[in-house]
């Protein structure tokens, strides 16, 4: 089961995605920084949406579980389980499994800004403006 610090994690999206590593972030409102990035390593299964709100994490269900080891052959490190709303009429399932599960904290702009202070940083697809 996946345990969040406290604060206000109602938007989710993904971050970046590669074979290596999936991260998530979420706030409050997306549209300029967030503050929680889950970071899962080496993850082998997936099902997420690209963007979704306010998730309740759960247990994988013994079939979700059963699901996950007959596709990779094994029981991963790290499975997590959730429901959120992802604009649909029902709310959508979310399963990951992954070698390693990391909670980052601090603001991670979602736009070009100079002089990041501790904590801060910059997320992977801004650059600076062109000259």
């Amino acid at each position: 089961m996946i345990h969040l610090p406290d604060g206000s994690w109602w938007d989710w999206d993904v971050v970046s995605w590669n074979a290596g590593r999936l991260r998530l972030g979420a706030s409050h409102d997306l549209s300029y920084h967030h503050g929680l990035e889950p970071v899962f390593s080496d993850p082998v299964f997936v099902i997420c949406p690209a963007s979704f709100h306010d998730p309740t994490f759960r247990e994988p269900t013994p079939a979700e579980a059963r699901i996950v080891s007959r596709q990779v052959g094994e029981t991963p490190e790290v499975l997590v389980a959730f429901e959120a709303d992802a604009g649909g009429p029902e709310p959508a399932s979310g399963l990951i499994a992954a070698g390693q599960l990391d909670i980052v904290q601090g603001t991670v702009f979602r736009y070009w800004r100079e002089n990041l202070e501790a904590g801060e940083r910059l997320a992977p697809w801004v650059s600076p403006p062109e000259a």
